[in-house]
């Protein structure tokens, strides 16, 4: 087992508090899913938002998955001129076998451009 970083992004539609649950659930699912992790393969996640999602902390949906004995982290991205507006960053140190060029990164719903060279 090796320990490896799992980043994702999602575009939130709106900023309102079931919006950013749901698409922040969305984006932890797939990321589980996408690299065959269970809650136990989770050290730690970190959780950023840009500065225009103010209804709820990212981390909420997190627990609500079953993360509740995990570390989890929220913080504020940098507003960076131009950038892509209401987007939700995780970061998940994981347990995995998986080498680093085989874990998947995940970003959903507009969000894959702010990776394209990543993006699953």
């Amino acid at each position: 087992m090796s320990v490896r970083a799992v980043r994702g992004a999602v575009q939130v539609d709106v900023d309102e508090r079931e919006e950013v649950l749901a698409r922040t659930r969305d984006l932890v699912s797939e990321v589980i899913r996408a690299n065959d992790l269970s809650l136990d393969d989770f050290i730690s996640v970190i959780f950023t938002s840009t500065a225009d999602l103010v209804s709820e902390f990212p981390a909420v949906a997190a627990r609500e998955l079953g993360m509740g004995d995990v570390p989890l982290m929220c913080a504020r991205e940098l507003e960076i001129a131009g950038s892509m507006p209401r987007v939700i960053r995780l970061m998940a140190h994981v347990e995995t076998p998986r080498a680093r060029s085989e874990v998947k990164h995940v970003y959903l719903n507009g969000a894959q451009a702010l990776r394209r060279d990543i993006a699953q």
